[in-house]
């Protein structure tokens, strides 16, 4: 999770425009709306979730307790992990340098000094503005309750997401992140959220290249994320990877403003210092767009506006179906 560009955290949230089903959106043009076809995908009947996810050549987990601190290898920390969900690493990457290198790849080792600050940045300004959202943010995750049992959350940053949904027992949660210096905050925002610690797991892992077994998860969680990958579509590629039949990807994401308008020339000016600055995160990615072509067999989506965030407008919202 991105800091929402800094700036938008003490900024307050406004009503929003109508419900858009199958993603009618205009992200782009003013005054004439895209409006994109419902496509339904064609994976195989849904399967059980279980361990028996594990292919072959994955790592055997165990009930042996793991520690993902500093630049820790996904592949040395899976072999550790619990059996909260099926590991096994993407796109081939079945070697430990092959994953490290597919993580330096999509997010570039930061000096350790930046990582924890930007950590502490995040738990410690996004506060109003998770006040401010909380009410839409409710909207979205009600449809997790008693649909998923195993949840997968990306760029999940210090935990904010978790007071909605990870606050049953019979809950699993899995949370990946670039920033390994986010797992002391996640695993507090777990514990705050009623989560049985035997029910959370911290990967340092991308979007990109999720580490799990395909059809192994119920709901797979982004809020504020798709704006700082480096491949917004693999990334989506990847989320209906890991969703099984019948799952739900739940989403909020800032995105570009019209064109032809001032915010959207600010956005433009504004963008490679703000991808410096925040961490990759890009002002002007139509992303709501994105997520409509990303061949979910129904999208919802609505769009929100923040009165006072500047160049930080509008936001999209909503559930796209598998």
């Amino acid at each position: 999770m991105n800091s929402l560009c800094a700036a938008a955290a003490t900024q307050s949230l406004v009503s929003f425009t109508s419900k858009a089903s199958l993603c009618s959106i205009n992200e782009e043009a003013p005054h004439k709306s895209r409006t994109f076809l419902k496509r339904v995908n064609s994976d195989a009947a849904p399967i059980k979730l279980s361990t028996g996810f594990l292919s072959p050549d994955s790592p055997v987990p165990t009930t042996k307790p793991c520690c993902f601190c500093g630049r820790r290898h996904f592949l040395e920390a899976a072999t550790l992990s619990t059996t909260l969900f099926p590991i096994q690493p993407s796109r081939a990457t079945n070697s430990d340098s092959d994953y490290t290198a597919s993580l330096n790849k999509f997010h570039p080792p930061k000096p350790d000094w930046y990582q924890e600050f930007y950590a502490w940045v995040l738990n410690s300004a996004m506060k109003p503005y998770e006040a401010e959202v909380a009410q839409y943010k409710s909207q979205v995750f009600s449809n997790l309750k008693g649909k998923a049992l195993k949840i997968l959350e990306i760029g999940i940053g210090t935990g904010p997401n978790l007071s909605y949904y990870a606050n049953d027992s019979d809950v699993q949660v899995i949370g990946i992140d670039p920033n390994p210096k986010m797992e002391k905050y996640a695993r507090s925002s777990a514990a705050s959220a009623g989560l049985p610690p035997s029910n959370f797991e911290f990967i340092h892992a991308v979007g990109e290249a999720i580490p799990l077994s395909d059809a192994s998860v119920d709901a797979v969680v982004g809020t504020l994320v798709l704006c700082s990958v480096k491949d917004v579509d693999m990334t989506l590629k990847e989320i209906r990877r890991v969703l099984r039949p019948g799952g739900l990807y739940v989403f909020v994401e800032h995105v570009a403003a019209k064109d032809g308008t001032f915010v959207k020339f600010l956005q433009r000016v504004l963008d490679p210092l703000q991808q410096t600055v925040s961490d990759g995160c890009h002002l002007s990615r139509e992303t709501g767009n994105n997520i409509c072509r990303a061949g979910f067999s129904n999208v919802e989506l609505d769009t929100a506006f923040l009165s006072n965030a500047a160049f930080v407008n509008p936001h999209v919202y909503g559930i796209a179906y598998q």
